[in-house]
């Protein structure tokens, strides 16, 4: 049996837990089955966001005319598009996986690992993880500290003929060789969201079905409402139905989907069969939601616990119910973004080793982190969605204030509220919700560039008790869309001394 210090189970964002220790002179390892860097390089938010990123230009393109700019899109080899994005990702997946073998004191163990014990694990070798007798054997290892890294994937609902038919998840999107010219999507969340821009934005002819009256119903209702409508720009949507059944007729898949019986997602209902709809495609994707893969663990032979949908239950120092066993990433649940995986691998980081350790990326060392004992807060935790226009939000939305009896103000601009934000004819808004002392609630912002917007109001509630005026008192580049948050940031100052030209009224 070979001991470490410290194991870590994933090869995500949790592998920089194990560099890090291996620095400090620890002696450490990662098991991982596939590629290192975890579902978001290889089969998840790079590679999406490099198709959509192709959507983005042929938008640009398409209304280029109305800036006085004659363009042309001439015929798109789509499997030119998905070959380039597949070896620039797996390239940077095998330039980590160099580099965390050229690591000293880090060993890569090719295979999935089960627990034994609450310190033991067997790992079950791939075919290909090394020579001779050990090739696709199991090897047990053991070690005193062990970090659960291991990730999610694609959820498949239970409807019924799914098992009959082909279908797509949305990491088998990600790669394929042709464009499909129709194509259902199941899901109305933001990863059914953003393939459904994108698919349609190349001209696939898209219908998406969605449980909520809205698509991606968790964001603000106003967000919800926005992206819905703009949708329909690219898609058909069918808000408010669920995927009731699918069959395969003749060289198509036709999913009939029946009205939800309710605003939730996920599930299958017994809507009114009387206003179902049938729509056939020559594919079906589904984008119900990701599932933990904590059922690959054999967590029952431990003390560590999981909620009923799979998520490891922690503490908020991210140990779970068996000392020095720590978890992090969307097995947690919380946050399943990879921003909040790499926050989460520095708090697990320094609780486990201390003042003085860093969190290395692609190799290099890190800043240093805190001395141990640090907690997670993800009141300040962004995220976006890159849809056309973009959305990205932060803190609390309307519905969870009111939820919560919390006394708030809300205010919102429209995009025009910025000078530049009238030149590029950018539609969208900024709205700013805040108590009425000011303190910044939530921040939501639909429109070009938002995912960078939204940073000064990440910053601004991440050094305290954040306040409107904190992000209104700065001083913002001139002309540049940032002028619209500080527009609806000015807007809410709780000083009302407002300095903001209105530039809808100078066009």
């Amino acid at each position: 049996m070979d001991e470490y210090d410290i194991v870590v189970v994933g090869g995500g964002s949790g592998s920089q837990v194990a560099t890090a220790a291996a620095e400090t002179g620890l002696e450490a390892a990662v098991v991982e089955p596939g590629p290192l860097g975890g579902t978001c390089i290889t089969r998840g938010c790079v590679p999406s966001k490099a198709l959509i990123h192709r959507a983005d230009l042929l938008e640009e393109i398409r209304h280029a005319e109305a800036f006085g700019i004659p363009a042309d899109v001439g015929e798109i080899d789509y499997g030119a598009i998905t070959d380039a994005i597949h070896d620039t990702v797996y390239e940077k997946a095998d330039r980590q996986e160099a580099s965390l073998e050229d690591a000293s004191n880090v060993t890569r163990y090719r295979g999935e690992g089960r627990f034994l014990d609450d310190r033991t694990l067997e790992v079950a070798l791939n075919e290909d993880a090394a020579t001779g007798d050990a090739a696709g054997d199991s090897i047990e290892i053991r070690a005193d500290t062990i970090v659960l890294a291991v990730g999610s994937r694609p959820m498949v609902p239970p409807i019924d003929g799914l098992d009959e038919v082909d279908f797509l998840t949305s990491e088998d999107a990600l790669f394929l060789d042709d464009q499909p010219d129709s194509l259902v999507i199941v899901g109305g969340g933001y990863i059914g969201a953003e393939l459904g821009y994108f698919f349609g934005a190349l001209g696939t002819d898209v219908s998406m079905v969605g449980r909520s009256e809205t698509l991606v119903p968790r964001e603000d209702d106003d967000v919800s409402e926005f992206v819905t409508d703009s949708l329909e720009d690219y898609c058909a949507v069918y808000a408010g139905y669920e995927a009731n059944e699918v069959d395969q007729r003749e060289d198509q898949t036709v999913v009939t989907a029946v009205p939800a019986n309710d605003g939730g997602e996920g599930g299958n209902g017994d809507g009114d069969s009387d206003d179902s709809v049938e729509l056939a495609a020559d594919d079906l994707l589904l984008a119900t939601g990701r599932r933990p893969n904590t059922d690959t663990l054999a967590l029952e032979n431990t003390g560590v616990e999981v909620d009923d949908q799979g998520h490891v239950e922690t503490d908020d120092r991210l140990e779970t119910t068996v000392d020095d066993v720590w978890a992090l990433g969307d097995i947690l649940g919380e946050e399943p973004y990879k921003h909040a995986a790499d926050y989460e691998t520095r708090i697990v980081t320094a609780n486990v080793l201390g003042d003085g350790a860093t969190v290395p990326e692609d190799g290099e060392t890190g800043s240093a982190l805190d001395e141990g004992g640090r907690t997670v807060d993800y009141s300040a935790m962004p995220h976006a969605i890159f849809t056309t226009p973009q959305v990205a939000s932060v803190g609390q939305t309307t519905g969870e204030l009111e939820a919560s009896g919390i006394e708030y103000e809300s205010t919102s601009v429209p995009f025009d509220a910025a000078p530049l934000g009238l030149i590029r004819e950018a539609e969208g808004f900024v709205k700013v919700l805040a108590a009425p002392d000011g303190e910044i609630l939530g921040c939501h912002i639909v429109g070009p560039d938002a995912s960078t917007l939204i940073q000064e109001v990440v910053v601004a509630m991440d050094a305290g008790d954040g306040t409107v005026d904190d992000v209104a008192d700065s001083v913002h580049v001139h002309p540049a869309l940032s002028e619209v948050v500080y527009a609806a940031f000015d807007e809410a100052s709780s000083s009302r001394f407002s300095t903001a030209p209105d530039w809808r009224d100078v066009r």
